[in-house]
């Protein structure tokens, strides 16, 4: 998850510590050198070993668009980052479906879709209900579940915070595109390996759901093999119950924090580089204003982050990747989805501070993909009137196929080469993938045409 504060009622009481706000006005990727790189040393050091962290960062500027209440905008239901020309953009939930030609014939009724998150946000219903009623959606169907007991909330906890937004954007993106559906949002007691596991654990033995999205990683060598065994055999038993399961890849381009937090390494993530998981990487989009329509796409990699994607060291190429992954490795990702800040998607959310409620973001990061590709399979789900479950194996068919393109949209542009200052003070460059035709290793088979997605995926006529 990566965010630029769009509109604001006022900034949160102990926002200065948790947020890294340049001044009103100033636009993301023009700022000077001290606003310079997500590839920050500070950023990095918000991970550890044996603990997974949302895909998130402070925001890098902050960008008033005007007041908005739960409603209508003072402007007649348009912001000025949706006006046409506007740089940088932004996107309503619906120009967002209508740039990936989500069908309004399917909703996602009688389906579930479970979001694992940690620590919780004490706003989130009030942040959801304000989204719902700003971009005319439907009331949600909303459940919080604590496996493990709730957890008192500290509004000071800049890592809180962090996870509150990775909570507003996971609930509030998969709502949009499957408003009929049902969100059972789990929250993990911290963001601690164990308690991670905890919540999927309860998620799988009790099949909460239909769908699962997990919008958090580490890389492969800070999950303990204990860890990584045990997420592994929850999810073959998710796939043995008809679960589809999807994780983001992380937004450090082909880097991933160090177990020590003090540097960025080459690696894939997990649980995105399980093979029984669907790995969702981030791509810049454009689309026409206001109407959304799709216009073409990059690979994600700006001054908020850069999408994360290469070769696993832990699982060996699954069979399914044969013949489109050219490594001995399991390829990440397998998929893309809409990623770039400064073509956000607008979200409710108050930092969990009551006398927030009302501010929305652009949002942005590999986080936005799990929940959105989540609730897509769940319109497959209802179409089909029967769950697709696993569908890796499936999408790897297709691109095999004439379907392709007439599935996907091909990425063929960008990379996810970084380059960061470490604690030294050292310029280090980590050199990753470049986006071609096909799969790659920065934006997976691409991005989806949902419409021609579910008629490939289920045949019959909705």
């Amino acid at each position: 998850m990566r965010l630029r504060r769009a509109m604001a009622i006022l900034l949160p009481a102990g926002a200065a510590a948790a947020l890294a706000v340049a001044p009103a006005g100033a636009h993301a990727g023009t700022g000077s050198a001290s606003h310079s790189p997500r590839y920050a040393a500070g950023r990095v050091a918000k991970a550890a070993a044996g603990r997974v962290i949302p895909a998130d960062s402070s925001p890098l500027a902050f960008r008033y668009e005007g007041k908005l209440s739960g409603k209508k905008t003072e402007s007649g239901d348009l912001l000025s980052c949706q006006e046409a020309g506007a740089s940088p953009s932004c996107y309503t939930p619906s120009e967002l479906a209508d740039a990936y030609s989500v069908p309004s014939s399917l909703t996602g009724a009688g389906k579930t879709i479970v979001i694992i998150d940690a620590f919780g946000d004490p706003t989130i219903a009030q942040d959801l209900a304000v989204e719902d009623g700003a971009f005319g959606l439907p009331t949600a169907k909303l459940n919080i579940i604590y496996p493990a007991g709730r957890p008192a909330f500290d509004p000071a906890n800049a890592d809180e915070i962090n996870w509150s937004g990775e909570i507003a954007l996971d609930v509030e993106s998969s709502h949009a595109i499957a408003p009929a559906a049902t969100i059972d949002l789990v929250i993990a007691k911290s963001d601690n390996d164990s308690d991670i596991l905890r919540a999927l654990r309860y998620v799988v033995r009790h099949r909460l759901g239909d769908v699962l999205s997990q919008s958090y990683g580490e890389a492969e060598s800070c999950e303990s093999r204990s860890v990584v065994r045990a997420d592994h055999e929850l999810f073959a038993q998710a796939e043995r119950a008809g679960m589809t399961v999807f994780a983001s890849t992380g937004d450090d381009g082909a880097g991933q924090p160090s177990c020590d937090g003090s540097t960025l390494l080459k690696s894939v993530g997990l649980p995105a580089a399980d093979p029984l998981v669907t790995s969702v990487g981030a791509t810049s989009l454009t689309a026409a204003q206001p109407d959304g329509g799709y216009e073409t796409e990059t690979a994600w990699n700006d001054v908020y982050g850069a999408s994360n994607g290469g070769y696993s060291t832990l699982f060996k190429r699954p069979a399914y990747q044969d013949g489109v992954v050219h490594d001995s490795g399991r390829g990440v990702p397998d998929v893309a989805y809409s990623g770039d800040v400064n073509d956000g998607l607008l979200i409710a959310w108050s930092q969990g501070i009551a006398a927030n409620v009302g501010q929305i973001y652009e949002f942005g990061g590999t986080s936005a993909g799990p929940p959105q590709w989540a609730a897509i399979i769940a319109l497959a789900d209802q179409g089909s009137r029967h769950d697709l479950g696993f569908i890796n194996q499936r999408l790897y068919q297709i691109a095999r196929s004439r379907q392709y393109g007439y599935v996907f949209h091909d990425v063929t542009t960008g990379n996810n080469t970084i380059s960061y200052t470490n604690a030294a003070g050292s310029l280090v460059t980590i050199d990753g993938y470049s986006a071609g035709p096909g799969w790659d290793a920065v934006t997976g088979l691409g991005t989806p045409d949902v419409a021609h997605l579910l008629r490939v995926l289920r045949p019959a006529r909705w």
